[in-house]
C-alpha cells in the first residue's frame, strides 16, 4: 500500500459520546438540549440589549456583546452533534468535518479566553485609574483589542488540524469523546505524534498561563485600590461591579482547568468522568454568563424586564 493510500485509509470517525453511559445517551441530551436552548436565548437577548440601548454603548458592554457573540458560536460548534450522538444515533464525523470542528471548537475557546481578559482590564481602568477610562477604553482601543484576541486564537490554531492532517491513521476510528477533541484525535494516529503533543500542550499552557496571569494582576491590583478606600460603601460598589466577571472567569476555568489536568495526568479519572468536564466547559459557561450578568448588572436587569414584561414599568410610572 503506498503512502498515500494509508494516509486516507480512515475517511470518517466514530464518536462514542460519554464512554460507559452510552445506554443513558437519550437521558443525557435533555440537559444538553436545554444549555443550548438557554445559551441561544441568552446570549441573543444580551446582544439585542446592548444594540439598542445606546446608554450601553460601552467599552464594557462592548466586551460583553463579543462574549455572547463567542458563546453562541462555542455552542454551535459542538451541541448539535452532541445531540446528533445521544438521540439520533449518528455517531460517524467525516475526517475533514472534525478538524473543522475541532479547530473552531479551540479558537472559539481562546477568544474567550482573551475577552476575559479585556474585561479585566476594562475593570482595573474603571477602579484604579478611572479619570483616565474615557482617554484609554475608547471604542478603538476596544476593536483593537478584540481583533488581537481573534488573531492570536487563528494562528494558535491553525497549526493543529494541519499537523493532524499529515498524520497516517490506518485502523483506529473510535474517538472516545462527544466531540473532535485535538488529542482525542491524534491518539489515533499510527505514527509518532510528539509534535502534535507538544504543540498542544504549548498552546494550552501559553493560553492559560499569559491570561490567568493578566487577569490575576489586575485584580491585585484593583484589591490594592479598593482597600486603599475609606468608604466601606465604596468599597462595596468597587467589588460588586466585579462579581459577573469573576463568577464568569470561575464558570469559565474550573471545568476547562479540570479537563486539561485529568487528561494528561489524571490517569485514574474515568473517562466518562473527563468527558462530561470537557463537555461542561462547552455548554456551561455560554449559558451562565448570559444569566450572570443580566442578574448582576441593573442596567442589563432593567432592559430585559423592559423588553419581557413592558406592562410592569407602566404600572409603576
Amino acid at each position: 500500500m503506498t503512502e498515500n493510500a494509508t494516509h486516507h485509509s480512515i475517511s470518517s470517525f466514530f464518536l462514542v459520546g460519554i464512554p460507559g453511559l452510552q445506554d443513558f445517551h437519550c437521558w443525557i441530551g435533555l440537559p444538553v438540549c436545554l444549555l443550548f436552548a438557554l445559551t441561544l436565548l441568552g446570549n441573543s437577548v444580551i446582544i439585542i440589549i446592548i444594540k439598542l440601548e445606546p446608554s450601553l454603548h460601552k467599552p464594557m458592554y462592548f466586551f460583553l456583546c463579543m462574549l455572547a457573540m463567542n458563546d453562541l458560536a462555542l455552542a454551535s460548534s459542538s451541541a448539535p452533534k452532541m445531540l446528533d450522538i445521544f438521540w439520533l444515533d449518528a455517531p460517524w464525523i467525516n475526517f475533514d468535518i472534525c478538524l473543522v470542528q475541532l479547530y473552531f471548537i479551540h479558537t472559539f475557546c481562546i477568544i474567550e479566553s482573551a475577552l476575559l481578559v479585556a474585561m479585566a482590564f476594562d475593570h482595573y481602568v474603571a477602579i484604579c485609574i478611572p479619570l483616565r477610562y474615557p482617554t484609554i477604553l475608547t471604542t478603538s482601543m476596544g476593536i483593537k483589542m478584540s481583533l488581537a484576541g481573534l488573531t492570536r486564537a487563528t494562528l494558535l490554531v491553525f497549526p493543529g488540524p494541519l499537523l493532524i492532517k499529515r498524520l497516517p491513521y490506518y485502523t483506529k476510528h473510535v474517538i472516545n469523546h462527544a466531540y473532535c477533541e485535538h488529542m482525542a484525535v491524534v491518539k489515533l494516529a499510527s505514527a509518532n505524534t510528539l509534535i502534535n503533543r507538544v504543540y498542544g500542550i504549548s498552546v494550552a499552557l501559553s493560553v492559560m498561563v499569559l491570561d490567568l496571569g493578566l487577569i490575576a494582576i489586575s485584580y491585585i491590583k484593583i484589591l490594592q485600590a479598593v482597600f486603599r478606600l475609606s468608604s466601606q460603601n465604596a468599597r462595596s460598589k468597587a467589588l460588586s461591579t466585579c462579581a459577573a466577571h469573576v463568577c464568569t472567569i470561575l464558570v469559565s476555568y474550573t471545568p476547562a482547568l479540570f479537563s486539561f489536568l485529568t487528561h494528561r495526568i489524571g490517569k485514574k479519572v474515568p473517562p466518562s468522568i473527563h468527558i462530561i468536564f470537557a463537555s461542561l466547559y462547552l455548554l456551561v459557561p455560554p449559558t451562565v454568563n448570559p444569566l450572570v450578568y443580566g442578574v448582576k448588572t441593573k442596567q442589563i436587569r432593567d432592559r430585559v424586564v423592559d423588553l419581557f414584561f413592558p406592562n410592569k414599568k407602566i404600572s409603576e410610572s
